[in-house]
């Protein structure tokens, strides 16, 4: 059997996980990025015709305190996975992203989730980055995974036997790079649409 040589093999792949406050872009088709979210929102970015990619992972949408920690918000982290892809030489009018995340995991956490997905879609609104796909809401952690070089995503729902990271906030679709594909976590089935929101 002949491999494509611009498929990597299994071998080849490097998953790197993307924490809670961090921020990663590479242009190598040997990378992939993974995450896992719950009131919390990554973004995926690609420039398609440069190749290149990032993802982001953030717990609150902004603050107006400077801190060691800002990264964990989301206006700070837009700005570096931006600033990220840019300087991998991505054109910023070519940039396009999908945004997954914002669900409420406990009602202790409150509205958090749905303050996240508000920011997220208002800041690409407003900076006028195309959103090709999204998955945002709902009560169920999401396990993402990223492929930066194409803009390939996949995601799938978990249930309440899977760990998931203990988050500690204080307080137009249209078809684009690569493809989102989403799992269930107890079928393991490809659900029919790719960008349909979590009722």
């Amino acid at each position: 059997m002949t491999r494509c040589a611009d498929r990597p093999s299994a071998s080849q792949i490097s998953i790197t996980h993307v924490t809670q406050g961090s921020c990663v872009a590479s242009a190598s088709p040997n990378e992939v990025y993974a995450t896992i979210l719950g009131s919390c929102i990554c973004t995926c970015m690609c420039d398609p015709v440069a190749g290149v990619g990032g993802m982001n992972h953030f717990l609150l949408p902004s603050s107006e305190v400077e801190d060691a920690q800002h990264l964990r918000y989301g206006s700070h982290a837009m700005e570096l996975l931006i600033n990220a892809l840019l300087k991998l030489g991505a054109a910023r009018q070519r940039i396009e992203a999908k945004i997954f995340g914002g669900a409420m995991m406990t009602p202790q956490l409150g509205a958090i989730g749905q303050a996240n997905a508000a920011f997220a879609r208002r800041y690409l609104r407003d900076e006028g980055i195309l959103c090709t796909a999204q998955s945002l809401g709902g009560n169920r952690a999401r396990r993402i995974r990223f492929w930066p070089k194409t803009g390939r995503v996949q995601q799938m729902f978990l249930g309440s036997e899977d760990v998931v990271p203990t988050e500690q906030p204080q307080l137009r679709l249209q078809g684009g790079a690569g493809d989102v594909t989403f799992f269930d976590r107890h079928s393991n089935a490809e659900m029919p649409d790719p960008i349909k929101e979590p009722r």
